[in-house]
């Protein structure tokens, strides 16, 4: 009894861990990591949180429409151990963001490689071109 009761532990153990493990999506299933896309605009949002942080920004496309961009940044504790807080970006923040495109260009989305705000120049993030 002991013996089916611990196997029963342990396989449900294995299961509920790996099924986590999953749960957690593959950037490069989402976007081109080898390639980069740069937009400004104006800020519409920003969510500070885990497992990972947004910004919402309208700026124009390729073709010139203006569109709403999410663009996926790192958790908030990973942010905070960088400087950057809940009040680091406000709405109305006219900013530049150089990220990787999502794979379908239609969903306006990007994976921050760096952000500037050039208010103030405030930048985040790692190389500026």
């Amino acid at each position: 009894m002991k013996r089916t009761l611990l196997t029963l532990v342990i396989t449900a153990g294995a299961v509920v861990s790996g099924g986590r493990a999953l749960a957690h999506h593959s950037f490069a299933a989402t976007y081109f990591e080898d390639k980069t896309q740069r937009v400004e605009g104006n800020l519409v949002q920003f969510m500070y949180r885990n497992p990972h942080s947004f910004v919402q920004l309208e700026a124009p496309d390729e073709k010139g429409v203006v569109q709403r961009w999410s663009i996926e940044w790192g958790a908030g504790g990973q942010l905070g151990r960088q400087g950057v807080t809940r009040e680091t970006l406000q709405p109305g923040d006219h900013v530049i963001i150089v990220g990787n495109p999502a794979r379908n260009p239609e969903d306006h989305r990007l994976r921050m490689v760096n952000i500037t705000r050039p208010s103030d120049g405030w930048k985040w993030g790692g190389t500026f071109d």
